[in-house]
């Protein structure tokens, strides 16, 4: 199999192995005694509010991503540990939603408790780096499909999706994932997409990525 090759315009493709672990699983500690676990199945989504009360989530195990709830655009897309909803909560509830991908294990608690643990336990730092980390992932997907041609955000697609777990890769073709997270047209992604798989660029399975060979720079 050929090396698989980073992707190529970022100004730091090292960017998932940034992710603040220790920090998060820091926050986790303290606020897991007063979680509620939730239960899960595949596709599952999951609102901000309960019964009228804005929640925070803490993802134990899995992936899910982050949708817009107007257009169902994916903003994001995390693995366990992680923590949803610190870095949201001052925005409408029906703004965002989440959709889980695999067998994920979920828990949660209403975000004023969560702040009120946060200021008990002095994890301000920890929660900082949560959300620098958080904002840096929107922000850099955001630059990825804006003023640049639809090769480049295909191009660029394709590398997040090698880049995901194995579970979330065999759970959505190409295609898919793509129109998920662009404005491009289904027609215009296949196009590319055969071109790509007619040049051994990259490797399919009944649509779904298998491996990446080279995509080149150029269309």
């Amino acid at each position: 199999m050929t090396k698989y090759i980073k992707p190529f315009f970022t100004a730091n493709p090292e960017l998932e192995s940034m992710k603040p672990t220790a920090d998060i699983e820091r926050l986790m500690m303290h606020l897991n005694p007063e979680l509620n676990n939730i239960k899960t199945y595949n596709d599952q989504i999951i609102n901000y509010n309960t019964n009228k009360v804005r929640q925070c989530f803490l993802l134990h195990k899995g992936s899910v991503s982050l949708y817009r709830m107007v257009d169902g655009m994916v903003l994001n897309t995390e693995s366990a540990p992680y923590v949803f909803g610190m870095s949201t909560q001052l925005t409408h509830a029906d703004y965002l939603y989440i959709r889980v991908h695999d067998a994920a294990e979920i828990s949660m608690l209403s975000i004023d408790r969560a702040n009120e643990i946060i200021e008990e336990h002095n994890l301000w730092k920890n929660l900082a780096y949560l959300l620098i980390y958080t904002a840096t992932r929107v922000y850099d997907h955001c630059t990825k499909i804006s003023a640049l041609t639809s090769y480049d955000v295909i191009r660029y697609q394709i590398y997040e999706l090698m880049s995901e777990t194995e579970s979330v890769r065999r759970s959505v073709t190409i295609a898919k994932y793509v129109q998920d997270r662009t404005f491009l047209s289904r027609s215009s992604i296949m196009k590319i997409l055969a071109e790509l798989k007619k040049g051994d660029y990259i490797v399919t399975d009944k649509g779904m990525l298998v491996y990446i060979n080279h995509i080149p720079l150029k269309y």
